[in-house]
């Protein structure tokens, strides 16, 4: 899962214009199973069954066909 299991305390830091700074972490939500969840919270299944989904623009769809 990658990012996904790093602790919330655990900062992380990076080096911007020479200088050592840190990073604020970020909780991502999403719906995959009819309701909002962290993403931080689904397990590996869900985690692969978002990584498949593939957008749609109903705009793009709706001048195409018709």
């Amino acid at each position: 899962m990658g990012n996904y299991e790093r602790e919330q305390n655990e900062p992380e830091t990076i080096i911007v214009n020479g200088k050592e700074v840190a990073r604020q972490r970020v909780e991502c939500y999403s719906r995959v199973t009819g309701y909002l969840r962290p993403v931080s919270q689904w397990n590996d299944a869900k985690v692969a069954e978002f990584n498949n989904r593939k957008t749609f623009n109903a705009e793009n769809y709706i001048k195409d066909n018709e």
